[in-house]
């Protein structure tokens, strides 16, 4: 299967960015972030979260969040929600797409939310039929696709079987997470090409974590196979609260870069996008993990 003319970025750096950042920053400067993107062209930031302040506290304002964005038409600003009560505050403050997470592993949802395998997907099923009677569209996360910190190697029929859970249950797409990073380009896609047999290629996302630096080398192991849904944190920034040494998402910035010297269409702007990283960084008080905001940003000083 040839590489996709165009990809859609789905930028996740607001909340599985921020929620594991040392420093906590203003719900200003979470809002001023969400317009950034927009305003850089993202088609889909993951805007806030509605899981238990008192399990992610840095999260806790999600409302405030919401009610500030300066929504733009034709963009999403999807949420992420644990169960029933995050889906019904995520209701009440508006919010017309929600994500729920869901893993392979037993040992990392009870350090996570606490039950089983098949006891969070019971939970995703009434917030699934309440979501269809409500007409808001519901993403499937899946953690810990190619590794997990407590189990170490995980079976790729074990992810495909709750991606069909998750499928079958209402999630418009499945975006499967290396939440360690510890996937590499082979293994990314015999996952990828194991889960389609369950869920069409065209309703996977990719959401890799860098921490081993085989984050790009993945993505386009599965580009080459079909995917054309990536998850993404401008800055790199990311991490998990549950799975010790894992640190960040694909930096987004480094993915345009990639994507735009392959021909691939994202509409987004790379130099707003780099603007836009530089003020959460410097928010957060370091530098992007992004190489590219980082070269462009020293290019710009030399001239």
């Amino acid at each position: 299967m040839a590489m996709p003319s165009a990809v859609t970025l789905i930028d996740v750096g607001p909340r599985d960015g921020l929620q594991n950042e040392p420093k906590a920053v203003s719900t200003a400067v979470k809002i001023k972030l969400v317009d950034r993107l927009t305003a850089a062209g993202l088609p889909v930031i993951e805007a806030a979260s509605f899981v238990s302040p008192k399990r992610i506290p840095k999260l806790a304002d999600g409302s405030d969040v919401m009610a500030g964005i300066a929504k733009k038409q034709g963009v999403r600003y999807p949420v992420l929600i644990p169960n029933m009560k995050g889906f019904q505050a995520a209701m009440a403050a508006g919010a017309t797409e929600v994500a729920v997470f869901g893993a392979p592993s037993e040992s990392f949802l009870r350090k996570n939310i606490n039950c089983s395998v098949a006891e969070s997907l019971d939970r995703f099923r009434p917030v699934c039929e309440a979501a269809a009677e409500a007409g808001v569209a519901v993403r499937g996360y899946i953690s810990c696709t190619l590794g997990c910190p407590y189990e170490g190697d995980i079976a790729p029929a074990a992810v495909a079987d709750v991606a069909k859970a998750l499928y079958d249950m209402g999630c418009f797409e499945i975006s499967l997470g290396d939440t360690i990073g510890v996937g590499t380009p082979a293994k990314a896609r015999a996952l990828f090409e194991v889960v389609a047999a369950e869920v069409p290629m065209d309703r996977l996302a990719a959401h890799f974590h860098d921490t081993y630096g085989q984050s790009l080398a993945n993505l386009l192991a599965v580009l080459e196979i079909g995917i054309s849904v990536v998850d993404s944190s401008v800055g790199g920034m990311g991490g998990c609260p549950f799975a010790p040494g894992a640190t960040g998402n694909v930096a987004t910035e480094d993915v345009v870069y990639m994507l735009d010297g392959l021909g691939i269409e994202t509409g987004v702007d790379l130099d707003a996008l780099v603007e836009a990283s530089w003020f959460i960084c410097d928010a957060l008080g370091h530098a992007p993990a992004s190489r590219v905001s980082r070269a462009l940003r020293a290019k710009q000083q030399l001239t």
